[in-house]
């Protein structure tokens, strides 16, 4: 590890102007909420460059066999992170959203719950697999997409994430279930 204070610096430039690019939009879509919007990073093509290298570089080798998007924010992260490390992409869609046959997943909101879906010839049993999404609040989303993932006999090898929201517990609960977690840049508050 090297111990040079500019070269620390540098290696958290990155994330801190990636962090700068995600724009907070109080009390939507509900008063209350503070709502972590990755859209003006996606918007700058140098930082969303710098984004998807960051996760390039963390999975480059060894490689997953396919990266898993959540969706949407998921897909559009995912499916550029699929192709450059040279793998495939599966998309993973609310309910009613895919065309063939799927396998569906309920989990809780905070306010109701939602299913999520994947096609059961999405991967082969064994397959190595990244979950993707833009930001982890409760962690039900991507704890759906795993079950989902493991139920079709894949091994998640990690969550990812753009945005970690630690005061919501998404990402410690999963954690404490055995999934890996990497995340970017976090934000205190909801």
């Amino acid at each position: 590890m090297n111990d040079d204070p500019a070269s620390a610096a540098h290696v958290h430039a990155p994330t801190e102007h990636l962090r700068s690019l995600v724009r907070t939009v109080p009390d939507w879509p509900e008063p209350g909420v503070m709502f972590r919007d990755i859209t003006p990073l996606l918007a700058d093509p140098r930082a969303f460059r710098v984004l998807i290298d960051q996760f390039v570089h963390r999975y480059f080798s060894p490689r997953p066999d396919a990266v898993a998007g959540l969706d949407a924010r998921g897909f559009v992260i995912g499916s550029v992170l699929a192709y450059e490390l040279g793998v495939g992409f599966l998309p993973i869609r609310k309910k009613g959203k895919l065309p063939y046959t799927t396998l569906s997943e309920t989990y809780e909101l905070e306010y109701g719950s939602a299913t999520m879906e994947i096609h059961t010839d999405a991967l082969a049993p064994g397959d190595r697999v990244v979950l993707i999404d833009d930001l982890i609040a409760t962690g039900g989303t991507m704890m759906a997409g795993r079950r989902l993932l493991e139920r079709l006999g894949a091994t998640v090898i990690e969550g990812a994430a753009i945005v970690d929201l630690p005061e919501l517990g998404g990402s410690q609960r999963l954690r404490a279930s055995g999934l890996a977690v990497y995340t970017l840049v976090d934000f205190g508050g909801h």
